[in-house]
């Protein structure tokens, strides 16, 4: 349906700009996508998308300065007299879907490119100099009864591209809506299908959720309610199942870690999974060598000791875990003492975060680097270099952590030499 609605969202005025440089230009163009959604549901509105008539190379004649960021798909970006960009995209239909891509086609009408999208409030227009939207699935009827519905047939909207059903749960999970029984139905049944995308997209919906949801544990109960967990994430799916407990305390605890930081939410996730498990799941996910580096380091490490453990059980854990990664195992820890009902867990994990700190600010040796010798002068005292330096210098390291006045290079070539003297026959 089309209608003027009272509900005026106020796009930026470039948006206006360019909305009006191609309408002049006899090109039909409207706001669509997220914004527009947003908008329509009294939700701060964040990037602005628009689709036009207009064929790409139409687009970059009009304006002077573009990038062609997806002219294949037949989106160009704009750039406004400031030099933001917004993406324009030419009306577009599906040709053919297999599940994974789609070959499509330009179309001739805002309302063949509506029909093309998956959820019926992605599935509204909104014409930023006219003040009318277009609406022509209910997207509104939805957003206002908070339901989240498919454009047409779900199991056929499903099966052009499973990854739908990812959005499905982050749409459902961070905006609070309630899934349609019969796009619900056809979500659990494709959820076998979802091992088939590739393993970037199926990251980037998981990196997204942990990122900007609010509460991660609410998607991602329904990534397990409708069996999507046991295909993609086998590892979790075994702690869910046989271990109930642990799996709703790492739920709360990804809940209380601060939006915005995925990795350290990921790494809340896995500190139950084995650590050869994580690993292969980090493997499957594609990180980045430094980010799964970064996650399976925060995953693995040791939770602080009690605050009534001596000064040497501080600094072996300092220099195991790393002086750097104090700051993020006390979240991790605190996060997950806070969900327990005494505050007593979260008292003692605050006492332990600030007894490391008081022994990290000390200046003791917690990596051999710290240490009053090295090679040059294990090379000095007579050694021959070799890969027994390596193991010289850690004994040197475990020495010290149990008595940090021992980090002098007298004290240190004395029990290097002890270590090193030949056995009497």
């Amino acid at each position: 349906t089309r209608g003027v609605t009272t509900l005026r969202p106020s796009p930026p005025d470039s948006v206006l700009w360019i909305v009006k440089t191609l309408e002049e230009a006899g090109h039909e163009t409207w706001a669509v996508g997220g914004a527009v959604r947003d908008t329509f549901a009294r939700r701060p509105a964040g990037d602005w998308d628009l689709t036009t008539h207009a064929r790409p190379q139409e687009v970059r004649k009009i304006f002077k300065r573009t990038v062609p960021i997806g002219i294949e798909h037949g989106t160009v970006g704009g750039l406004d007299r400031d030099g933001t960009m917004f993406e324009v995209t030419t009306f577009r239909k599906d040709v053919e879907t297999d599940g994974r891509h789609a070959v499509v086609a330009f179309a001739e009408s805002v309302e063949e490119d509506l029909a093309r999208r998956d959820f019926t409030m992605n599935a509204i227009a909104w014409h930023p100099l006219r003040g009318e939207h277009l609406d022509p699935f209910g997207g509104l009827a939805d957003l206002e009864a908070g339901i989240l519905r498919t454009v047409g047939e779900p199991e056929e909207r499903f099966s052009e591209d499973y990854l739908r059903i990812l959005r499905a749960f982050r749409f459902a999970g961070r905006f609070g809506l309630d899934i349609d029984p019969l796009t619900w139905a056809a979500m659990t049944s494709f959820a076998e299908y979802l091992s088939g995308l590739s393993a970037e997209r199926i990251r980037e919906e998981l990196l997204k959720v942990l990122s900007a949801d609010p509460s991660p544990s609410v998607t991602l109960g329904l990534y397990a309610e409708a069996g999507a967990i046991a295909v993609l994430y086998p590892e979790w799916e075994n702690i869910r199942r046989d271990r109930p407990g642990e799996w709703e305390a790492a739920m709360a605890t990804v809940d209380r870690l601060p939006l915005g930081n995925a990795p350290l939410r990921l790494a809340a996730l896995l500190r139950g999974v084995d650590r050869s498990a994580a690993a292969h799941l980090l493997g499957r996910l594609k990180l980045s060598n430094a980010q799964t580096d970064e996650v399976a380091h925060r995953a693995a490490a040791d939770p602080l000791p009690g605050p009534g453990e001596d000064d040497e059980v501080f600094r072996r854990w300092l220099s195991r875990t790393g002086p750097d990664r104090l700051g993020v195992v006390a979240r991790l820890d605190l996060a997950g003492a806070r969900t327990q009902v005494s505050g007593e867990a979260a008292y003692e994990t605050v006492a332990s975060w600030q007894r490391a700190r008081h022994v990290r600010r000390s200046g003791v040796p917690l990596c051999t680097a710290d240490l009053a010798v090295d090679g040059r002068d294990l090379i000095a005292s007579g050694l021959r270099p070799g890969p027994r330096f390596g193991e010289l210098l850690d004994q040197a390291l475990d020495v010290v952590l149990r008595d940090p006045d021992q980090n002098t290079r007298e004290a240190l070539l004395s029990h290097i030499r002890e270590w090193t003297r030949e056995p009497t026959a």
